[in-house]
């Protein structure tokens, strides 16, 4: 078949979210396919996020298959890679993933990464065939927001925050983030979720300094859904205080979620950051759904045992 692979634009996207519930929800078994993650939406956040890092497969009839690049600094990651169920197995998907290693490539990535089904050897093999290796499993768990526990001290709103105050808070980010990966960057992430309104940007401070943050999600048209909050990422600097720092982001975070209203909070981490692990074990975590990580090149990145980070690169 004939395909053009060109940026997504706007008027693509009602599309591009059909075809990516349609493929999850046929691939997991839904009795109703185009349910599969009720009214999260992943789509239009991520074009909206950065337009030109979204790509699009088109034939005769129109789009048949999409996907989106993430860009944290040197890092990134892609997904979803959707392809319409009835063109599956056509060389969609592989036509997508060459025209997406070009764009890592004129992005500067220097790590990039993705999350897929670990019982899937057809999309382990296939992005294996791009040179990514599957590493350790990213449980993404969530757990009930408790209805009356108070805040953590020193914790804060990068919305709430005076200008001057916020200036120095994304500094204070930036050297953060850099020190758990060197290049690793959560601007554009940070000011998608506040430009967007998807939720907000949780800080933890000790002793006057950032000890630790998240940008989490909230509601509908998020990446959470109703009735939930999704930290899309969060990180407690490295050092010797890294696991009390990380324990309070978790509150924080949980904090956050219940002053939003939302009754569950989830969060992803790959099972290689032992300790980040077993913390929401113990705080009640449970997973709801599981994935395998895969990075090119095959290097640990952020995915550590003393790395206190929350994420799941779907």
């Amino acid at each position: 078949m004939t395909l053009d692979i060109r940026p997504l634009t706007e008027e693509d996207l009602s599309a591009a979210d059909r075809i990516f519930r349609l493929a999850f929800g046929t691939f997991l078994g839904l009795p109703d396919p185009m349910a599969f993650m009720g009214d999260a939406d992943l789509v239009r956040p991520r074009w909206r996020a950065a337009p030109e890092a979204t790509l699009g497969a088109y034939d005769a009839t129109g789009l048949v298959g999409s996907n989106f690049v993430t860009r944290w600094g040197s890092f990134g990651f892609f997904g979803p890679l959707t392809v319409r169920p009835d063109l599956w197995d056509r060389g969609i998907a592989r036509a997508l993933l060459g025209e997406t290693m070009a764009l890592f490539e004129r992005l500067g990535t220097r790590q990039m990464a993705l999350f897929t089904f670990p019982q899937s050897a057809k999309h382990v093999g296939l992005y294996q065939s791009f040179g990514f290796w599957p590493q350790a499993l990213t449980p993404v768990m969530a757990k009930a927001v408790a209805p009356a526990e108070p805040p953590p001290p020193d914790m804060a709103l990068l919305s709430r925050l005076a200008a001057d105050e916020r200036a120095r808070a994304h500094e204070e980010i930036g050297r953060l983030t850099n020190a758990v990966m060197p290049g690793l960057d959560l601007a554009g992430e940070i000011a998608a979720a506040a430009a967007q309104g998807l939720g907000d940007t949780v800080l933890v401070r000790e002793g006057g300094a950032l000890a630790a943050m998240a940008v989490c999600h909230v509601g509908a048209g998020s990446e959470a859904g109703s009735g939930a909050a999704y930290v899309k990422f969060g990180a407690a600097r490295p050092g010797k205080d890294a696991a009390r720092a990380f324990e309070r982001l978790l509150a924080a975070c949980e904090a956050f979620a219940r002053e939003r209203g939302a009754e569950r909070l989830v969060a992803g981490v790959n099972s290689a950051r032992r300790e980040a692990y077993r913390a929401l074990l113990a705080r009640g975590y449970r997973t709801v759904l599981q994935g395998v990580a895969m990075q090119r090149p095959d290097a640990p990145g952020t995915t550590r045992a003393d790395c206190y980070v929350l994420d799941d690169w779907r």
